[in-house]
């Protein structure tokens, strides 16, 4: 071989090994659409992160739903391929807690700032959400001032998701089941029924049949009336605040158990950035879960949430959901 034959070929070898070496480490993230989807927050965060952290790529695997995505993890087990989980919430924890699929992060849970105790270290909060319903001040003017007038009032039109198959639907399902002592709940599901008008699929579905004036009340997060203030400059949607108490949906990000990656543990540190939340706030509609200037709109509800009460929720768990889901479908076939 030739010196300048050789030299090429140390050369070109060089290249090879100087690229193997530089190539960013893929960092594979499970998410449902609400953080995955094109409209979502999750493309403009991955380019955030891979500018700041250069030796990682952003791989998202977006799922129709939350329970879509948990049973998916679960399927497949320790063959999964994914380092990160998004977007299940604090009603799934306690089964996500049990399969064993999850492991702690190092994330510091002081950088936390939050109108209710967290001190769970493998499921981190990315954002939150009160439960209430929306209604257009312009069309109802004397809005229900707690849960049980919501339900007893027959001329309120309500719309709200399946529990079976809307993580939102599961919030109401256990908020109500919160308020109701056991041998009332099947009436109150009776009760509301009679002025139902329809329960969808899903948020989406609901709150566009709601926009449409198909309904009074539609069943959402506290944050919504935020979105058509920003987006639609109207302050005619407002949010019921029930007398009985608040309930938060809380949406978290963890690890998986099989993973070793450290760009894993680096993004879950980067979401609880200010940059990464004044990304993730007003695209999703949700409030912060970080003490951080977002958006001067949500800063001022979260600052009121420290002074809501919250419902007791110690009772929820896999098995009282499943009976209250069986409840509520037995009563709605009748």
């Amino acid at each position: 071989m030739s010196k300048f034959k050789t030299f090429s070929f140390f050369t070109a070898l060089s290249a090879i090994s100087t690229s193997l070496w530089a190539a960013p480490q893929a960092v594979n993230i499970y998410t449902e659409e609400f953080f995955g989807s094109d409209w979502g927050p999750g493309a403009e965060v991955k380019q955030l992160f891979e500018q700041a952290h250069s030796q990682c790529q952003v791989n998202y695997k977006v799922f129709d739903n939350r329970n879509t995505m948990f049973n998916r993890l679960r399927l497949e087990g320790k063959k999964s391929t994914a380092d990160l989980v998004i977007g299940l919430d604090n009603f799934q924890l306690e089964t996500a807690h049990k399969s064993g699929l999850f492991q702690k992060s190092a994330v510091d849970l002081t950088a936390l700032s939050l109108p209710f105790e967290w001190k769970d270290q493998t499921f981190i909060p990315y954002e939150f959400g009160q439960f209430a319903f929306i209604y257009d001040k312009n069309k109802l003017k004397n809005p229900p001032k707690n849960f049980k007038e919501l339900v007893e009032r027959q001329d309120l039109r309500v719309i709200y998701q399946d529990p079976r198959t809307s993580s939102m639907g599961r919030g109401l399902l256990i908020w109500l089941n919160q308020i109701y002592h056991e041998k009332q709940a099947a009436q109150a599901w009776q009760t509301l029924a009679k002025h139902t008008v329809t329960v969808g699929k899903g948020w989406t579905e609901t709150y566009g049949a709601f926009l449409k004036g198909e309904a009074d009340l539609v069943f959402s997060h506290n944050t919504s009336p935020i979105y058509h203030l920003l987006h639609d400059k109207t302050d005619q949607y407002a949010a019921t605040n029930f007398a009985e108490g608040a309930l938060y949906q809380i949406d978290t990000i963890a690890k998986t158990a099989n993973t070793q990656n450290a760009c894993a543990d680096q993004f879950i540190q980067f979401v609880l950035t200010p940059e990464a939340q004044r990304v993730i706030t007003p695209k999703n509609v949700m409030l912060s879960p970080i003490s951080a200037q977002i958006e001067p709109h949500f800063d001022a509800l979260k600052e009121q949430q420290f002074q809501v009460k919250s419902i007791d929720n110690g009772n929820i768990n896999e098995e009282n959901i499943k009976k209250w889901t069986a409840e509520w479908q037995q009563v709605l076939s009748q």
